[in-house]
């Protein structure tokens, strides 16, 4: 799967983080990154109320995201060089200063950037993805790649040596599919109630809650 790099300018109002955060679940749906939606979504909501109490209402900023190997790496820049973000030993009663606390409690790493005339206030969180433009390991997933497995142990020539080529590996889902129909026929079973349901299933699994965060130390 191609993970493009995108960014987008905006202004940092209170009234604009809901709109972001809207975006950020939308992208990372296409991504196939659901997993982290949860996560993404409150540390760019945190950089970006970081710009608007430091920094102040209305500035200029942009918001890039991209990915760094298997890591999604969330960058807010703005024109301010001199407010630099920290991280406080805030506690819970304080109104202030815990912004950065949660970033650093859900990301595996964080930073700041300062360039000649902006600073990039980053954070990078674990996707459990196996390679930078590979999947999620989920459990559906896993279950799905030891069926294919087991077809290509039965058949070596037609999967031939190593890892299944991915149009092989359609070939064999497919057939997989269609047999799996064919018995659910073959049973009186009501085909297309079954493929909605299959396909409800999968959407509610897409946009379920993250489980838990995984979280190493920062660098």
């Amino acid at each position: 799967m191609s993970r493009k790099p995108w960014d987008l300018d905006f202004t940092a109002e209170p009234e604009e983080v809901g709109a972001l955060r809207r975006l950020m679940r939308l992208h990372l749906g296409v991504w196939g990154l659901q997993e982290v939606t949860d996560a993404a979504q409150l540390c760019l909501s945190e950089l970006v109320s970081n710009i608007i109490t430091h920094v102040g209402a209305g500035t200029p900023a942009t918001l890039a995201v991209s990915m760094n190997g298997v890591h999604l790496r969330i960058e807010v820049h703005d024109p301010d060089t001199r407010a630099l973000p920290t991280l406080l030993d805030a506690n819970v009663e304080s109104e202030s200063g815990r912004g950065m606390a949660l970033i650093d409690a859900v990301a595996a790493r964080w930073g700041v950037q300062l360039r000649l005339d902006r600073k990039v206030t980053w954070c990078e969180l674990a996707t459990g993805l196996t390679s930078p433009n590979g999947h999620v390991e989920g459990l559906g997933v896993l279950r799905a790649e030891a069926m294919l497995e087991l077809c290509a142990a039965k058949s070596p020539r037609l999967f031939g040596a190593g890892r299944l080529g991915r149009a092989v590996a359609e070939e064999a889902v497919i057939t997989a599919i269609t047999d799996f129909l064919h018995w659910l026929r073959a049973h009186g079973c009501d085909v297309e109630d079954v493929l909605d349901r299959a396909q409800s299933r999968h959407d509610a699994e897409l946009s379920g809650p993250v489980d838990g965060l995984s979280r190493r130390p920062s660098a």
